[in-house]
Parts: C-alpha cells; structure tokens; sequence
C-alpha cells in the first residue's frame, strides 16, 4: 500500500505499508528451534518445506501450519510461539469484532450501517479511501480494509467499535501474547514521536511526516502502539472464528468468511482453486521492514490453518528481493500441504 503523497523519496523511507503482501534483530520474543511436526504425522515435504521458510531469517520468522484432518490431525512448525511484527494481519480482529457488533445491534451488515469518511478517521496508506469525503455502507468499508488493506477504512471500522472492545475479543479468544495499537492513525503519531495515546491528526500527522528527519522517531516493535502476535495465536484465532464460534447467527460467519476471501494475499501463495481466508500485513518503517500472512485454506473438506512471518531489517532497497523470496518460501509449505491431504 503506497503512501500517496510528494515529495515521493523521503517519505517512502517512512511508509506504513500495510497490505497483504515483510526486526530480525529485534524480536520481542524468540524461541529457538528447527522446523518439527508438533503433533501427528506431517510429511517429509511440509516439514522440509517449513524449514526452508524458517531460514528466510532464523531469527526473524515464526510459521505454524496445522491440518485439522478428522481423527488424525497433524501440524508443523517453525518458532510458533515467537511474537513478531505482522502488520495490517490485525485487522481481522477488527472485522471479527465489527461483525458481532453487527449480529447484534443491525441483524446483518446492511446498506444501513453508513460509516463516515473524513479528517477524522482519515490515516495513511489508504489507497481506496484516501481522498475521499462522505459516507458509504459499511460492507463497503470492511472490504477495502481487507482487500486493499485501506487504513482509512480500518479506523472507520475502529471508530465503530472500539480498540477496547477488540482487545476483549482478543482476550475472549485465549490471546495473551497479541498487540493491536488505539488504531492505526495513533501508531503512525506515536512512531512519528508522538506521546502515547495521542492522535496528531490528519495534517499535523502528515506535516510531521514530510518533514526531512524524524528525530523522535520510535520503533514499530515497542510496548505501547504495535502489532504483534505469534503463528501460534493467529492459527488458534483461525480456527476458532472460522469454525463460528464468536458468532450467534450463521449469516454472520458467511459474511466474515467473504470478506476474508477477497485478501489479494491468497492469490500470491494459495495453490489454485482452493478457498482460503487470511489477511495478510506488511510494513516499512526506517529500516524495519515486515510481511506477514496468517489464515486458513479448504484442502478437501479439511481446514488448513496457518501463519507465515518474515521481520528483517535493511534499506529501503531491501524490500524487493525479501518479498519475493518469502513468496516463493510460503507456497511450497500450501502446496505440500495440499499434496499431503489428497496423497
């Protein structure tokens, strides 16, 4: 997700970018090990294929994959329980969190639910909303934040339910190891130097970020505004709101579910003509880069869930090559997987 604005160069080197498409030496927390099969069977090939997405960056990448195939479940995984950097991979919460709000007080997300769009929510890295102003359904909304991972959308959608009520969805889910900032305009001040908690606003934020250096810049891994969480939180979140166990009603999980499906990560790593959900997160901040893409696919009946992040660090022209090769790490690991179901 670009930041659109001029001059282009220094503020690319400061770009939030979220979308679903990659600290290795500032993991919050790291557990060492090699790629191993935590429970069951899981073949040569996924396990072999998991290691090789782990030495992306030994000390910069988790993965977890778990087949929750009937009497004989199996899963594989490489430093599940490291909690890394994931990005707009938060942005499910979110979703989950506005759907039940939904459920309840709408009976549907509908053309009725009209969201707002303004200074007041606008944030950057928006590439559908951005310049936008008035008011639009809220499904409309929900799929920009996960299908362009718009942020603009997403602190609608945050306005509308409350960071805090996400966090208790989170804590409802077992999570204690997962991180979600106030949103996401009060990451992007709070990194800029801002005070905790403190919203810059839409112009001050962006005067603040075209400015030629940021001496008060902060980290994006930090204990106060981030996004973090381990492969091991992400595929138990997974597998639990993808089964519907947050919702009353089953419309609801059928709308989560199509709103999942539109995340434009799926296509990049997913073997073809198999369902998946997932949003994915990416982030470029100095010299901290990240990718991340946790969900689930449907491999004949069976649910595959599964986690893949990648945190490293170098200069603005490190991003390429990283994308690329965690692209190329994660589909063997879907492929085996799918070849392991139907051997």
């Amino acid at each position: 997700m670009q930041f659109p604005i001029d001059p282009a160069d220094l503020q690319r080197r400061r770009l939030f970018k979220f979308t679903a498409s990659a600290l290795a030496v500032q993991a919050v927390a790291a557990c060492g090990g090699d790629a191993h099969a935590a429970d069951g069977n899981a073949s040569d090939a996924v396990l072999k294929a998991v290691a090789d997405f782990g030495a992306l960056a030994p000390e910069g990448t988790h993965c977890l994959v778990r087949a929750d195939v009937p009497d004989a479940s199996w899963s594989a995984s490489y430093n599940p329980d490291r909690q890394l950097f994931i990005g707009s991979a938060i942005k499910t919460f979110i979703l989950g969190q506005f759907v039940i709000d939904a459920e309840t007080s709408y009976n549907g997300i509908s053309g009725n639910m009209p969201q707002t769009i303004g200074d007041e929510v606008r944030s950057p890295g928006s590439p559908v909303f951005v310049d936008l102003n008035g008011t639009l359904p809220a499904k409309y909304a929900l799929e920009a934040m996960i299908a362009h991972s718009d942020n603009t959308a997403t602190d609608m959608a945050y306005a509308a339910v409350g960071a805090d009520r996400v966090r208790q969805l989170i804590a409802r889910a077992g999570l204690t190891r997962t991180r979600i900032p106030d949103s996401t305009r009060r990451l992007f001040s709070y990194l800029a130097g801002a005070p905790d908690g403190v919203d810059l606003g839409w112009e001050a934020l962006m005067a603040e970020l075209a400015k030629p250096s940021l001496p008060n810049a902060r980290q994006a891994i930090n204990d106060r505004q981030s996004m973090l969480s381990t492969a091991t939180e992400l595929v138990a979140w997974y597998r639990q709101s993808l089964s519907g166990k947050f919702f009353t009603q089953p419309a609801t999980l059928t709308e989560y579910k199509r709103i999942l499906a539109m995340a434009d990560a799926i296509s990049l790593v997913v073997p073809a003509d198999i369902i998946a959900y997932g949003k994915g997160g990416s982030i470029d901040w100095l010299d901290f880069h990240t990718i991340s893409f946790p969900g689930q696919m449907i491999v004949d009946r069976v649910p595959v869930t599964f986690c893949f992040t990648y945190n490293w660090r170098g200069p603005e022209t490190s991003t390429g090559a990283p994308f690329q090769a965690f692209v190329k790490a994660v589909r063997p690991v879907l492929q085996a997987c799918v070849d392991a179901i139907r051997k």
